[in-house]
């Protein structure tokens, strides 16, 4: 029963209750798209698709999505990276019970941003944001470490990671998007246009 309780994370309607960095909580508490606003913090943004797969969604899923226990779902997994960095790993969840018409981009995103998609398209709509702390032993955490290793950085285990959570909602479908902050998201410096 612990095991499993270590798997979860605590999800909070507020940023405070993560007690996370300043400047980290200035990231995940920005509103509208996160694409935009890395794309405004870098030269070069790029969302590189670690898998697009049929998966059952995470246990701190389920109830979210509507289910009793964890359930077979679409998941999506990729780095969005800034200048080449790795700055967020992000997990995308939506239930086999959509179709089409409810998500009618998803399955062919490749590695064009679902932001983008999401925040262009009237008939989305979307939920109040959700935080937490992601223990090392959360199965995102050790994604979003086991993806930012094979880069050849490594992650202190002791070492919290942040991230948010968003439910969206068109049609019939729902959409569950958690986007894990790594630490080299505090490096990034807003761009200036050149003016001259």
């Amino acid at each position: 029963m612990r095991e499993q309780s270590l798997r979860r994370a605590n999800w909070y309607r507020h940023v405070l209750a993560v007690n996370a960095p300043a400047a980290l909580a200035r990231w995940l508490t920005s509103g509208g798209s996160l694409t935009a606003r890395l794309k405004g913090h870098s030269d070069a943004f790029r969302v590189q698709v670690l898998h697009q797969h049929a998966a059952p969604c995470l246990a701190d899923e389920a109830q979210v999505l509507g289910f009793a226990r964890a359930t077979r779902c679409w998941e999506r997994e990729v780095l969005l990276r800034c200048d080449n960095t790795p700055v967020v790993f992000a997990h995308t969840v939506v239930p086999m019970s959509a179709d089409a018409s409810d998500w009618p981009l998803f399955s062919a995103l490749g590695e064009r941003s679902l932001g983008t998609t999401l925040f262009g398209d009237p008939m989305v709509l979307r939920g109040a944001l959700e935080y937490a702390r992601l223990r090392a032993s959360h199965p995102l955490a050790r994604r979003a470490r086991a993806a930012w290793t094979a880069e050849g950085r490594a992650v202190p285990e002791e070492q919290l990671l942040y991230a948010r959570r968003c439910l969206y909602r068109r049609r019939q479908g729902t959409l569950l998007v958690t986007e894990v902050f790594l630490p080299t998201v505090l490096k990034l410096v807003p761009r200036t246009s050149n003016t001259r």
